[in-house]
C-alpha cells in the first residue's frame, strides 16, 4: 500500500506562487509515476502535471505550461508542484496521485490518491 499526503495549499493573490508537496510512504517510489490533478465542484478531476519516476519525463496540461513545474525527489519519496503566475481559474482542490504502471493523464488509472489540498487564487 501507498499513502500520499499533500501540503502547501492556501490562499494567494493572482500572480503569486505556491509550492505543493506530496509525501509518499509505505512503498519504494522509484518505479512509480506521480501526478497532480485538480478538481472543482461539479467537474471531472483534470490532470495538471505528471512525472515519470523512471525516466523523468514530464507532462503538463496546456493551461499550466510555462507556469507550473513538477519535480520529484526519489530519495525522500516526495513530489512537488511549483505554481507560478497563479490565476483565479487555478482555484481548485489539488490531488497528488501515484500509479505503479501508468504515466498518462486519465485519473482512473491512478491507484493511489492523497486527500487533496485547497488552492484558492483571489483576483
Amino acid at each position: 500500500q501507498v499513502q500520499l499526503v499533500e501540503s502547501g495549499g492556501g490562499l494567494v493573490q493572482a500572480g503569486g506562487s505556491l509550492r505543493l508537496s506530496c509525501a509518499a510512504s509505505g512503498r519504494t517510489f522509484s518505479n512509480y509515476a506521480m501526478a497532480w490533478f485538480r478538481q472543482t465542484p461539479g467537474k471531472e478531476r483534470d490532470v495538471v502535471a505528471v512525472i515519470n519516476r523512471r525516466g523523468g519525463s514530464q507532462y503538463y496540461a496546456d493551461s499550466v505550461k510555462g507556469r507550473f513545474s513538477i519535480s520529484g525527489d526519489n530519495n525522500k519519496n516526495t513530489v512537488h508542484l511549483l505554481m507560478n503566475s497563479l490565476k483565479p481559474e487555478d482555484t481548485a482542490l489539488y490531488y497528488c496521485a501515484a500509479s505503479t504502471y501508468y504515466s498518462g493523464t486519465y485519473h482512473r488509472n491512478y491507484e493511489y490518491w492523497g486527500q487533496g489540498t485547497q488552492v484558492t487564487v483571489s483576483s
